[in-house]
């Protein structure tokens, strides 16, 4: 299939070359990491030529950082949101059981944001590459989104005596759930509903504690 010139083509042929791009260059980062994604690869991949892949994204840095982005608001869409109905009136346990019923079996099949994502969190460079500042933005991002969630279930007296517990309790879960994705990854397989239990456990202990 030969491609069109960069810019040719109606709205919906330009994003359809631009997400074959993101594909590509999701597949071979995947597969090479961070330093073994070049833009030889991505053209040779998707089919289009480095013109059009310029055309779309600055750099290879400026790319990886939209493959995070595009893999990301895919899969947020389909979570569960982190945010409490004022007029749900479930206990803690049983509201966060609900949140991680949906979430954890999501993980299994996660997209590129998680695998590509961990990977840069594992190798240093000099310039902090774009998309590694991403994918650490938004993690802080879905913290926040967890430490209000739990705020929403504290009464006033143990906010005031301890404030910082319910964003430990979000690094928690998100520090959890990265390890049952890691597991995940080299076929350690885990019961779902064992995992949430454990959490949940947790979760109770912590907030019981004086």
């Amino acid at each position: 299939m030969s491609a069109a010139p960069p810019g040719a083509g109606s709205a919906d042929d330009r994003e359809i070359s631009r997400v074959r791009i993101l594909r590509a260059a999701a597949e071979i980062a995947s597969e090479c990491g961070y330093e073994g994604t070049t833009i030889s690869k991505v053209t040779k991949r998707s089919g289009l030529p480095a013109s059009s892949v310029y055309w779309f994204f600055r750099d290879k840095d400026h790319l990886i950082a939209e493959v995070l982005r595009h893999s990301f608001e895919q899969w947020i869409a389909a979570q569960p949101r982190w945010e409490r109905d004022p007029r749900d009136e479930r206990p803690l346990a049983e509201g966060l059981r609900a949140i991680l019923s949906r979430s954890v079996r999501t993980l299994p099949g996660a997209p590129d944001f998680l695998r590509i994502g961990h990977m840069l969190l594992l190798e240093s460079r000099e310039v902090e590459a774009e998309a590694r500042q991403y994918f650490l933005a938004t993690r802080d991002a879905v913290a926040n989104n967890i430490a209000a969630w739990f705020s929403a279930h504290f009464d006033t007296e143990l906010q005031a005596r301890r404030p910082e517990l319910a964003m430990d309790l979000a690094r928690m879960v998100i520090a959890s759930t990265d390890g049952l994705f890691l597991a995940h990854q080299i076929d350690d397989e885990w019961d779902p509903d064992d995992f949430i239990e454990i959490i949940v456990a947790i979760v109770e202990q912590a907030v019981a504690t004086d």
